[in-house]
């Protein structure tokens, strides 16, 4: 039996952490931690280490990218979609700059959060498969 792929949600509102963490328990995700600002994040991640993390951009004590950063220097295999509101083409820039897998803008739909996480997984799984030279769908 297949576990269920673990994650950390973070992002100082509570309703959205709320919204991300239903809709990834109702996908068959585990939810390990939720954190509210990017120190948490860090410190979550270190000690849960999940297959990915949602990440907010803006948050006090530490932006989601400088957590991002910051969890990828500690972890390169992190697995990290940003979430945000501000879908502004510099803050992109600096998310994928500092190594997070996708970006999702607010208001997104479950299936938009879901494929986001399904890609990450699926590249993680492909990197993996391609390092240890195995070979998928060949029974």
């Amino acid at each position: 039996m297949c576990m269920a792929k673990t994650a950390l949600v973070v992002d100082d509102v509570a309703f959205a952490r709320k919204m991300i963490v239903e809709i990834l328990i109702s996908a068959k995700y585990s939810v390990l931690a939720e954190a509210s600002n990017g120190a948490e994040a860090i410190a979550l991640y270190k000690k849960y280490k999940p297959d990915f993390v949602t990440m907010d951009v803006v948050m006090p004590k530490l932006t989601g990218i400088e957590a991002t950063r910051r969890i990828l220097d500690e972890d390169k295999e992190a697995k990290i979609i940003m979430i945000s509101a501000l879908g502004h083409e510099q803050i992109l820039m600096e998310a994928v700059n500092a190594g997070v897998r996708d970006f999702i803008i607010k208001p997104f739909s479950p299936e938009d959060l879901i494929m986001a996480v399904e890609k990450a997984l699926a590249i993680s799984e492909e990197d993996s498969a391609s390092r240890h030279g195995a070979a998928y769908g060949n029974v």
